[in-house]
């Protein structure tokens, strides 16, 4: 049974980017409750996917390798946002599309996305603080777009030496990517470790 540290309701027109920042780097994040409150969240256990446990699918990787989906890292961190609030339900707020924005424009956020020409097919986002990459959420218009967007992430943050991918929550498709679960307390190790590391997601 997961349980919840701290779960407090801001109204979100009030979080500051660094505000935001500090939340990421006590283990703290952001998910709208309604269009103008956040709840922060930092759940134990907490999902992380090992880098060195990824799963990448078999289909995944013919897909990679026969370059189906042209990758760009940054090509439209904002479409890439949009597409993933775009859903019956979502966290993800104007206000916090807002504050995403601006860490994106400060080199803290960052997108993966799989192209067809000038069609934008599938992508995903996260925040980067020292050697963390916290993903926030990803979507796939096209079959394996967003799983072909993780594979390259995963192999950019290998060869980047960063050493925590954090998924937040479990759910079937998070352990379908590898993903496992671990006391807080063990999460709040690590995170220690990353944030002191010297890693550079973009360029």
């Amino acid at each position: 049974m997961t349980s919840l540290f701290h779960l407090m309701p801001q109204p979100s027109k009030l979080i500051t980017v660094e505000q935001l920042l500090g939340a990421y780097r006590t283990g703290f994040f952001p998910m709208a409750e309604t269009e103008h409150v956040v709840l922060w969240h930092s759940p134990d256990p907490r999902a992380i996917i090992p880098l060195d446990r990824a799963h990448i699918a078999r289909s995944v990787r013919v897909l990679v390798k026969r370059n189906v989906f042209a990758v760009r890292i940054n090509g439209d961190f904002e479409k890439v946002i949009h597409c993933c609030a775009n859903r019956p339900h979502t966290w993800i707020s104007r206000d916090l599309i807002r504050l995403y924005l601006a860490l994106h424009q400060l080199g803290y956020a960052h997108s993966v996305e799989a192209w067809q020409g000038d069609t934008l097919v599938g992508g995903l986002y996260g925040v980067t603080i020292g050697g963390a990459f916290f993903g926030e959420s990803m979507f796939s218009h096209v079959s394996n777009a967003s799983k072909v967007c993780f594979a390259h992430l995963v192999e950019r943050l290998r060869q980047r030496n960063f050493c925590l991918l954090d998924s937040q929550y479990a759910n079937p498709f998070t352990l379908s990517l590898g993903a496992i679960e671990i006391p807080r307390s063990q999460y709040l190790a690590k995170l220690t470790e990353a944030l002191a590391a010297a890693c550079v997601f973009y360029p």
